[in-house]
């Protein structure tokens, strides 16, 4: 069996929308890149994103889109505005959009890690 290599890719969110870079940024983790893609194996590169407080949202997204968590219990449903998310925290806003845009197989957990946003 062949060792895979892993490469570091370098991001700067600054000024791009957060679907188009999480898109890019999906291709990289999953390996679809590379000529010797397989989809039974994790031969995704590493990823880095910097500057994420400077990503551009178009349209009303801010206002309009949200996020739910759901505990499992009756009651449980819990939403969050984007606003609101991208004033906390808005490296989760490209972690979630990146998540779904990956396969729901059992190493997606093992690309996420590779994925690293300051």
């Amino acid at each position: 069996m062949k060792k895979i290599e892993r490469k570091l890719h370098k991001f700067d969110a600054e000024g791009k929308t957060a679907g188009r870079i999480a898109s890019e940024i999906a291709v990289i983790l999953r390996g679809k890149n590379k000529p010797e893609f397989e989809p039974h194996l994790d031969c995704g590169d590493i990823v880095d994103v910097k500057n994420i407080n400077k990503l551009k949202f178009t349209g009303k997204k801010l206002e309009q889109k949200k996020y739910y968590q759901y505990s499992g219990y009756q009651g449980g449903l819990k939403e969050t505005k984007m606003k609101d998310l991208n004033e906390k925290n808005p490296a989760d806003i490209l972690r979630r959009a990146v998540r779904e845009m990956l396969p729901p197989v059992k190493f997606r957990k093992e690309m996420m890690k590779r994925l690293i946003i300051k």
